[in-house]
């Protein structure tokens, strides 16, 4: 006879892996328990260099107590980026009030907000001669304006020491407070606004549990409508179960909510307690994809296996920002 034992489930503490996904409405089969499908030639990772700034960058975060999405979501480009001298930058912590399957950001309760952070993140962005950078978060249910005016002051502080980087956001979905925080934003604007779908409405349930589709357009549209000038942008991944027919229909409906950029990468679990990949998009239908993104009016579309929302993101915006200055 075996007794099991049941570690207690602390809510401070980060949780990652099974322990994260364990307690969602959907269940996780782990990995080994079903059939892993063989990663094609086509998916590449590109490693970090100690020849390029990787070291630099990885140093220079450390020191000023900052996080990146880039570590935290355990992201495949992370050697290339970082070896760039380019980096997403976390804010408000490391701990996400949500627990999507899909994604390797910790949950658990977050920690007070750093008030220090706009002015530490600022200083690094200025050290490092970044001429494009992305700022995101993990998701704060807690707060009221759901971290609204965090995102204002670490634009406002950027611009103060840095007035030509180019800023893009890539935002929670402030849902239960959504009119009050894309209020606040007229006090700092960002030059692109993202906010990822990230699926097919069919599979929220089970890859986006907390969240919803239709709120997600309406926070952009709600964005483009009350700040015109802004560019709007979002992405999804492939290999969650969605089919082609699903994918364009995704596209049809953020060109219907006035969204100009689009990514789409595909999907990569981040660990056998993760969603598992049910496909791997071949390139050619990737090409499909862009083609039909530029008929369909995006001013931008990133369409590839490794595309990530912000891989280079200073690329994705570089002309639509141009034709607008």
């Amino acid at each position: 006879m075996t007794t099991e034992t049941t570690i207690a489930y602390n809510p401070s503490e980060k949780q990652k892996g099974a322990s994260k996904t364990s307690r969602i409405p959907i269940k996780i089969v782990p990995i080994e328990q079903v059939e892993r499908l063989k990663k094609p030639d086509w998916i590449r990772v590109k490693a970090g260099s100690p020849n390029t700034r990787f070291y630099e960058i990885k140093e220079t975060l450390r020191e000023n107590k900052l996080v990146t999405v880039c570590e935290e979501a355990s992201c495949p480009n992370i050697g290339e980026c970082f070896g760039k001298g380019t980096a997403t930058f976390m804010i408000m912590g490391d701990k996400c009030t949500r627990r999507c399957p899909f994604c390797d950001v910790g949950h658990g309760r977050p920690d007070p907000l750093d008030k220090d952070e706009p002015t530490n993140l600022s200083h690094t962005i200025a050290k490092l001669r970044l001429s494009y950078v992305v700022i995101t978060s993990v998701d704060r249910d807690d707060l009221r304006d759901g971290g609204a005016q965090h995102f204002v002051e670490c634009i406002q502080n950027t611009r103060a020491l840095s007035p030509k980087t180019q800023i893009e956001v890539l935002v929670p979905d402030f849902r239960g407070r959504l009119e009050k925080a894309l209020a606040i934003f007229a006090d700092g604007l960002p030059d692109v606004m993202n906010h990822n779908l990230e699926t097919a409405p069919r599979l929220y349930k089970e890859a986006r549990p907390g969240s919803d589709y239709m709120h997600s357009l309406k926070l952009l549209k709600d964005f483009k409508a009350l700040y015109p000038s802004v560019k709007t942008k979002s992405g999804i991944m492939v290999g969650l179960g969605e089919t082609d027919e699903e994918v364009l229909q995704v596209m049809r409906d953020m060109r219907e909510h006035d969204i100009d950029m689009l990514t789409i990468g595909q999907y990569l679990a981040p660990s056998n307690s993760h969603l598992p990949v049910r496909r791997y998009v071949h390139p050619d239908v990737f090409k499909m994809y862009e083609e039909e993104a530029y008929k369909m009016g995006f001013k931008h579309a990133a369409v590839g296996a490794m595309v990530r929302s912000s891989y280079h993101a200073d690329e994705q915006a570089h002309n639509v920002l141009a034709a607008t200055s």
